[in-house]
């Protein structure tokens, strides 16, 4: 793992977003499904299986049984009409390896990786790649992103959207300039940024339940290459499970409003004095909004906004 190496993986975002989107163009990466499946079930660890909660939920509002699980949870139990769809970056996680194992030959299975080859290939009826390069700086980024966008075509091939590739090739390639907007203006905001979220206690990311994902990965960035405290919570539960860290710690917030219980959060957040950033959303008393291009788009958002969080982390990283 290398800060300056994650830093230009970042920076290169934009560029494997377009390759990525051009891919889109070209075919749809799941041609070829049965036309049967009524259940979906992911398996992933870390990042993989955040992108795979978002989209297990948005096929179960869809109408589709759709479960995302722990890769290291027993098997899950599978019935006719069932696919398994498996989600490894480097298509070598063992955990998620010894889970497809387990499932072979009982459902057909996809394997969604950025290693051609891999193991995770292996018995795959369906190898979907994720054309995010290489990713030097040893951080899965680029690879969390381009994972939400296929999860995003799959959700249109299975729910039937008219000409499945095109829309999601589109927001892909509105991702790609919100990603650059929020790069080539890091002057603007990052310094700041940087000043509000640098606490003694961590960082907290918060986020609606549709894009949970940004605040599992947002922490886990600040973790990972920092090593810092960090944990994320979902906006709606923060009331119940995280209000009481407000009391006792200098608490820093990372906010992806869009909730409905947004302004519950805040109320609190306001009482206690405690510190947030808003990224993707103007939120009334927040200490600092971060707006970058497109973000009155949930996709988009969903496809960005861990940007920011990562670049903290990559500055933070490098300074020691």
């Amino acid at each position: 793992m290398n800060p300056e190496l994650f830093l230009a993986d970042l920076e290169a975002k934009p560029t494997a977003l377009g390759d990525l989107a051009a891919a889109l163009r070209r075919s749809d990466p799941y041609d070829g499904l049965p036309s049967d499946i009524g259940r979906v079930i992911f398996l992933g660890m870390g990042s993989s299986r955040y992108a795979a909660g978002v989209a297990a939920l948005r096929l179960r509002a869809a109408g589709i049984d759709a479960i995302a699980e722990y890769a290291s949870a027993r098997p899950y139990p599978l019935r006719p009409g069932t696919l398994v769809v498996a989600i490894s970056a480097t298509g070598g996680s063992t955990e998620t390896l010894d889970a497809l194992a387990a499932h072979r030959g009982r459902a057909p299975m996809v394997a969604i990786t950025n290693v051609a080859g891999s193991a995770v290939t292996e018995g795959a009826d369906l190898v979907v790649p994720m054309f995010a390069g290489v990713e030097r700086g040893g951080v899965a980024c680029r690879t969390f992103q381009h994972s939400l966008a296929l999860l995003l075509a799959l959700q249109a091939r299975l729910t039937a959207t008219p000409q499945a590739g095109g829309p999601v090739a589109g927001l892909v390639d509105r991702a790609a300039e919100a990603t650059a907007d929020l790069l080539d203006r890091r002057p603007e905001w990052l310094p700041r940024a940087l000043d509000l979220l640098d606490g003694p206690h961590g960082v907290y990311p918060i986020a609606p339940a549709e894009r949970l994902s940004s605040a599992e990965q947002s922490a886990l960035m600040v973790r990972e290459g920092p090593r810092r405290p960090a944990d994320a919570c979902e906006t709606g539960d923060w009331a119940h499970v995280d209000v009481y860290l407000t009391k006792t710690l200098d608490y820093r917030a990372l906010l992806f409003p869009g909730s409905r219980y947004d302004a519950q959060a805040m109320d609190w957040i306001r009482q206690r004095g405690s510190t947030v950033v808003a990224v993707g959303g103007d939120v009334q008393d927040a200490d600092m909004t971060i707006r970058y291009r497109h973000d009155h788009d949930p996709d988009v958002r969903l496809l960005t906004e861990t940007l920011v969080a990562e670049l903290v982390a990559a500055h933070w990283w490098a300074r020691g």
